[in-house]
C-alpha cells in the first residue's frame, strides 16, 4: 500500500485568479479613506507660500477639514511654528500661538475630526534644535518641561493627540503626567519615533525648522539600530504612551512588524515629506502628481500592521480610491 503525499500547493491557481468575480471576492482587506491622516503645514497669511511643501493658513483649515471629511478622511496631523523664535522656546507655548489657532480652526469648523498635534522646539528656537541648552549643553529636564507645558496649551485648544517628537525619553512620561494633571486625561499621546534620514528636507525647509548646527537630530535613531528603534517605542509605551508614530514611513516597516508583535498599542506610520515628492512625482507637462506608487506603498503599510497611515497625499488618495 502506498501513502497518499498531500500538497498544501494550490494545483491550479488560474481557477482563483482567471474569473474578475473570484478575484474580487478573494482580494482580501482594502485600503479607504479612513485609513489616512492628513498633515496640514500652518503658516501665517503673511509668510510666503512657495514652499517646498503644501501648506495652508489658519483661515483655509475650516474648508480644508471639510472637504476632508466629505471624502471620509477622519484626522489631521498638524504641524505650525513661530515666526519669531527665541533661545527659551517661548512662542511653544504662547495662549495665542499659530497652534492653537489652527486646532481651535480645525475643530469649530468639523467637531467630529481627530486632530493630531506635534510637540516639539525646532520650530520655536532660534537654533532650530528640539531641545532647550544650558551652558551650551542639552538641558533634558527643562525640554521636557516645556514641552509638557506645549502640550498641556495644544489639549486645551482642543487637541485629541498630541505627539511628543523630540526623541528623548521621558518626554512623554512628563506630557502624560501634565495632561493628567490638567484634567484632559482623555487626551491621548502619541510620540514621535524617528530614524534619522535624508527624507525629511521638504518639510525641515517648508517649516524653516533645520537646525543651525547643520548636524542631525540628537536623539534620533540610526537607521543601522532597528533593536533601538523597537526599545525606544517600547520605552515609549512603558511611560504612557497610547499610540506610537514611526517616521520615515517606508523605512520603517522592520519595526512596524516587530512592535505589531511586542505591543497592543496603535501603530502609525508618518509618510513623511521625501516619501511625497519621490512617490508620487509631478509629471511637468501636465503639473499632476501621480499618487500609484504611494499608494502601493500605505497598501504594504496597512498588511503590516499599521493602524492608520499619516500623509500629505490623504486628500489626493481618498478622491483616487472613491474614483
Amino acid at each position: 500500500m502506498t501513502t497518499t503525499q498531500h500538497s498544501t500547493a494550490i494545483t491550479d491557481p488560474a481557477r482563483l485568479h482567471g474569473r474578475a468575480a473570484v478575484r474580487s471576492f478573494l482580494e482580501g482587506p482594502s485600503l479607504t479613506a479612513a485609513d489616512l491622516s492628513m498633515v496640514l503645514l500652518v503658516r501665517e497669511d503673511s509668510e510666503d507660500a512657495d514652499r517646498p511643501m503644501p501648506t495652508v493658513t489658519v483661515a483655509e483649515i475650516p474648508q480644508t477639514v471639510r472637504d476632508l471629511a466629505s471624502l471620509g478622511v477622519r484626522s489631521v496631523k498638524v504641524f505650525a511654528n513661530s515666526p519669531h523664535r527665541d533661545a527659551e522656546a517661548s512662542g511653544a507655548v504662547a495662549p495665542d500661538s499659530l497652534m492653537v489657532r489652527a486646532i481651535h480652526a480645525a475643530k469649530d469648523a468639523e467637531p467630529g475630526i481627530a486632530v493630531m498635534t506635534e510637540n516639539c522646539l525646532c520650530g520655536h528656537t532660534d537654533t532650530g534644535e528640539c531641545h532647550l541648552a544650558s551652558a551650551g549643553r542639552i538641558d533634558l529636564d527643562r525640554t521636557a518641561a516645556m514641552i509638557a507645558a506645549q502640550a498641556v496649551i495644544q489639549a486645551e485648544a482642543g487637541a485629541d493627540i498630541v505627539g511628543p517628537a523630540a526623541m528623548a525619553r521621558s518626554t512623554t512620561s512628563c506630557v502624560r503626567q501634565a495632561l493628567d494633571e490638567n484634567g484632559h486625561r482623555d487626551v491621548a499621546t502619541m510620540p514621535h519615533l524617528i530614524f534619522d534620514s535624508a527624507l525629511y528636507e521638504g518639510y525641515r525647509a517648508t517649516m524653516r525648522a533645520t537646525p543651525a548646527s547643520g548636524a542631525h537630530r540628537p536623539f534620533q535613531i540610526s537607521p543601522r539600530q532597528p533593536e533601538t528603534a523597537v526599545d525606544t517605542g517600547l520605552a515609549f509605551v512603558g511611560e504612557g504612551a497610547d499610540i506610537l508614530l514611526l517616521e520615515p514611513g517606508m523605512l520603517s516597516v522592520d519595526v512596524l512588524t516587530t512592535l505589531k508583535q511586542k505591543t497592543a498599542a496603535p501603530l502609525m506610520p508618518f509618510s513623511v515629506s521625501g516619501e511625497y515628492t519621490r512617490l508620487a512625482p509631478l509629471d511637468p507637462g501636465t503639473g499632476r502628481r501621480d499618487f500609484r506608487p504611494l499608494l502601493e506603498l500605505f497598501m504594504m503599510l496597512k498588511r503590516s500592521g499599521a493602524e492608520r497611515i499619516i500623509t500629505y497625499a490623504a486628500a489626493d488618495l481618498a478622491r483616487l480610491l472613491a474614483g
